[in-house]
């Protein structure tokens, strides 16, 4: 039968005795010291609650003595707490019937500490007894007390909080209620009520400032830095770190700060500017300077530092950065000295530097395509092919010429001198290209002469004295290249190519804007956007120049949110006729408008908004691109879901605003190393289940997450996707393979590609793709890279995402922009162009050549002591090589580097303090 469930008395009596077994069995396992402290205890608990109040100290002391030597260290529970867990309750029952005296504060610490293993689940009972005990050092009671109560006063606080703002809108309610009523009593009473609301924190924030003064001195900056983002109160950091942790503080402030929604990013990176600029260590100030795109914190630094090396330093990274910025007198006093800064800033010593590293390294002799192609290296059938679309051939040729030799003045097909003929052989390799293929041809002349204003000017000018159309536009382009990210007082771009603006032949137009565009951009200057504007608003103007005018003015005032230069292009916009939207120039327009707020997040709400109103074919594309732009390198995660929400729709196949949302997944998760990741498992995905067009953009998304970085992954699935069926997909993969490996000289990408040069060698169009990423891959013979990151991928450069983007959004329609008669918009490319190196240079910016050791960058982020933020480094004299993700240290003592980064132009003082070793 069966026991009856309801008999409670019957069940209970076997367990009570077998519990009682147990315990008796848990008391003879102890050893007899356990045995001694867990009667001494137990004896300490009764003794508390003694009426005599001499023995009751006596005990609280005992026991507050035993609890605090064995808290010290926490590797198990302590001994003391395990005995006293029992008692728990009867301590908390005896202390609410104690009258108030101090006493009662000394049982109410110990409660504190015994409610760490004790308390329910969310009562924060440890914190609870805490502000009602004595007002004692809480470091005394060990870390992992501070480290809980630290918890437990984040959660009181957010509660506080909601409190308030829900009381917040009640008083509201009430006070609409006393003046319907206006009854003075009830505002008496509201009045005692608001004064006893005011100040609900107080007692926290004693607290708090206790918990971060002991944090900082025990080395655990990052559990002070939580705390004071959770109760909001960051600025009490500043008080807090001294010369030997801000270094510590700072990094993981500028680490967590990619991790934070807005504004509290920006508010954590304000912080870290303040403590750098508190210890004097000026260059990572500047750098968060950068980040935060503000320049009164550039100014503010120059102006508080008053050493002229330190201040060439600063020049070489905002040269680096690619922004234009002009000194005056409170940064320079000194003219001479000031010249010379603006010369570093301008980045009129790079081609300089470039070729310093290139006979460094030992590769200045010139390469031709046939020794990228290593056609010798294939079977048969490729090589026979190559008489298959001669022009095309030779236009891919000149691509290739030109990304190889990039900068280094002197290459086998446009700079040979030719004994026999006055014009040289530049002319006849000119002439092997047709038509369009001659305004390449002749830019690609600039590609090789590239940062050498001079020279490059000298040089193209023979171009100008043609009577061909393209080939003046080349060289108007070329004009444009030539001074990329190089600043001349004398403003040579503009007045060449000023006048060709508004000449009739709409190729020379073309050369002429994208010239433009690509010498000013970032410049934000004046009398570009004057004669720009002109042509937007022109009706007799063809498509093809509106769309490159409108990426030029983007590029120019890229990420400044300027008004005029919107409206200019909205106006532009909405004056397309039918016809054109369905063009697929038209979509850079759109384009040209999102790189106005590239980056900056809100501001673009407003310009969203009246793109809502376009004809419905681009409306959506507009919004994407927008929205895309204005988010890109936030790693906004919110906006990366709402454009994955954009791709998953299986659309009609008109539609086209699923690329630019693909491409906008890349923009924004490229920020940092964790939503890269998972941005390249979603694309993963959108290959599996996405419509055609979105498949066609993937492969651009994946080499723009991964540019000038070759990840084994990614490469795999670009080489699948090289052989897809639909040739779109396959030809975005081929240029993405160049993209992942521009400027590495990735021998494994190289060997794919030459494999798929055979595969191809019948189909012009994936031929013609192929030797263009071949070209890149060999990005001036593996110095450069397009990776628009740098300073350890603290900063993104503006201008260079601006340039890849644009390139990638013309290669969204492959056929009508790329294969078509717009194959130089390639040349956007060079807006990214950077040498991968790092040159070490004494005070007076002459080469300095030292040993330092490069390896694979460690973030030490939060760790204890001083861990190594290199490994499997090797040591090599400067000028030295930086991949992607290596970092460099100085392996002398000598030297003192003036940057704490080492990458680019880096200015070394020589070490007072260093002596010899015989």
């Amino acid at each position: 039968m069966a026991p009856d469930p309801n008999a409670s008395g019957s069940g209970t009596t076997p367990s009570k005795e077998h519990k009682k077994k147990k315990d008796d069995k848990k008391e003879e396992d102890l050893s007899d010291e356990d045995l001694a402290l867990k009667q001494q205890l137990e004896l300490y608990v009764e003794r508390v609650q003694d009426p005599d109040p001499g023995l009751q100290k006596a005990a609280l002391e005992s026991m507050r003595q035993e609890i605090r030597t064995s808290t010290s260290s926490m590797t198990s529970v302590p001994k003391p707490l395990k005995f006293l867990r029992p008692h728990y309750g009867t301590l908390k029952a005896y202390y609410e019937t104690m009258k108030g005296s101090d006493l009662k504060k000394y049982l109410a610490d110990i409660l504190s500490v015994l409610a760490l293993t004790m308390s329910a689940e969310g009562e924060r009972e440890s914190l609870k007894y805490r502000l009602l005990g004595s007002e004692g050092d809480i470091g005394s009671w060990g870390h992992e007390y501070v480290r809980n109560l630290a918890g437990e006063i984040a959660q009181e606080y957010a509660k506080r909080q909601d409190h308030c703002e829900h009381y917040d809108c009640e008083k509201i309610e009430q006070k609409e209620n006393i003046q319907q009523t206006s009854d003075i009593q009830s505002s008496r009473e509201l009045g005692i009520q608001e004064q006893t609301e005011e100040a609900p924190i107080d007692d926290l924030m004693e607290l708090v400032q206790q918990i971060v003064a002991f944090h900082m001195k025990h080395n655990a900056e990052p559990e002070a830095v939580d705390l004071l983002m959770e109760v909001e109160d960051l600025d009490l950091l500043i008080e807090h770190v001294d010369k030997t942790n801000f270094k510590r503080t700072c990094l993981y402030l500028t680490s967590s700060a990619r991790y934070l929604p807005g504004p509290d990013d920006m508010l954590v990176l304000d912080i870290a500017y303040m403590i750098y600029l508190k210890f004097e260590e000026y260059p990572n100030a500047l750098q968060i300077a950068l980040y935060l795109d503000n320049l009164q914190y550039v100014k503010q630094v120059f102006t508080s530092c008053d050493n002229l090396p330190r201040k060439k330093q600063f020049c070489y990274i905002l040269a680096r950065h690619g922004i234009i910025f002009d000194l005056d007198d409170d940064m320079v006093a000194d003219d001479d000295d000031r010249e010379a800064l603006q010369d570093i800033i301008n980045n009129t010593k790079l081609s300089e530097g470039y070729l310093t590293l290139a006979r460094d390294i030992e590769v200045m002799e010139p390469k031709s395509p046939e020794d990228i192609y290593k056609a010798h290296l294939l079977d048969g059938r490729a090589s026979a092919g190559a008489s298959v679309d001669s022009a095309r051939q030779n236009l891919a040729a000149t691509f290739v010429n030109a990304f190889v030799n990039a900068g280094f003045g002197q290459d086998k097909l446009m700079t040979v001198p030719s004994d026999n003929t006055s014009t040289g052989s530049s002319a006849n390799w000119l002439f092997k290209n047709k038509e369009h293929g001659k305004t390449s041809a002749a830019a690609s002349l600039s590609m090789i002469l590239l940062w050498d204003v001079d020279a490059g000017l000298a040089q193209i000018d023979k171009y100008f004295h043609l009577s061909d159309s393209h080939v003046i536009a080349g060289a108007l382009l070329g004009v444009g290249i030539v001074n990329c990210g190089i600043t001349n007082d004398c403003d040579p771009a503009l007045a060449l190519l000023g006048d060709y603006v508004d000449k009739e032949d709409p190729s020379i137009r073309i050369g002429a804007i994208m010239g433009l565009g690509i010498a000013y951009a970032g410049a934000q200057t004046d009398l570009v956007r004057s004669k720009l504007t002109r042509v937007l608003n022109d009706a007799k103007a063809p498509l093809d120049v509106i769309a490159f005018t409108a990426i030029s003015l983007g590029l120019v005032y890229v990420g400044s949110c300027n008004e005029e230069v919107a409206q200019a292009i909205i106006f532009a916009l909405m004056d397309r006729s039918e016809s054109e939207l369905a063009d697929p120039l038209t979509r850079l327009l759109p384009l040209g408008l999102g790189l106005l707020y590239l980056g900056k997040q809100e501001s673009v709400e407003a310009t969203a908004e009246v793109s809502k109103t376009f004809n419905e074919k681009i409306k959506k594309y507009c919004d994407m691109t927008l929205l895309s732009c204005a988010y890109a390198g936030t790693g906004n995660v919110l906006k990366v879901q709402n454009l994955l929400g954009h791709c998953s729709q299986h659309l009609d196949k008109g539609e086209t605003h699923q690329g630019p949302a693909v491409l906008g997944i890349a923009m924004v998760a490229m920020a940092e190393e964790l939503g890269l990741e998972m941005a390249i498992r979603s694309l993963e995905h959108l290959l599996q289940y996405g419509e055609q067009n979105i498949r066609r953009a993937v492969p651009l998304a994946l080499g723009l997450l991964c540019i000038s970085n070759p990840k084994v992954n990614v490469m795999d699935t670009l080489s699948r996707l090289s052989h897809d069926t639909d040739s779109e997909v396959a030809m975005a993969a081929v240029i993405s393979l160049g993209l992942i490996g521009a400027g590495t000289n990735n021998a494994r990408i190289a060997g794919m590609l030459r494999n798929l040069s055979s595969y191809y060698y019948k189909d012009a169009s994936l031929l013609f793709c192929v030797r263009i990423a071949q070209g890149l891959v060999h990005l001036g013979k593996g110095l450069l890279t397009l990776n628009p990151y740098h300073s350890e991928r603290f900063l993104l450069s503006p201008t260079a995402l601006a340039g890849i983007v644009t390139m990638l959004h013309a290669c969204l329609d492959m056929k009508a922009i790329i294969l078509g008669k717009y194959h130089y918009v390639l040349y956007f490319l060079v807006l990214a162009m950077q040498p991968r190196m790092l040159m070490t240079v004494d005070e007076n910016l002459k080469p300095l050549s030292v040993p330092v050791r490069v390896g694979q960058a460690v973030d030490v982020v939060g760790q204890a002591g001083r861990p190594k933020t290199i490994t499997g480094f090797q040591t090599h004299s400067t000028p030295v090589l930086l991949a992607a993700g290596d970092r460099a240290e100085l392996a002398t003592e000598k030297y003192i580097p003036l940057s704490p980064i080492l990458e680019g132009f880096v200015i070394l003082k020589e070490n007072p303090d260093y002596r010899e070793e015989n």
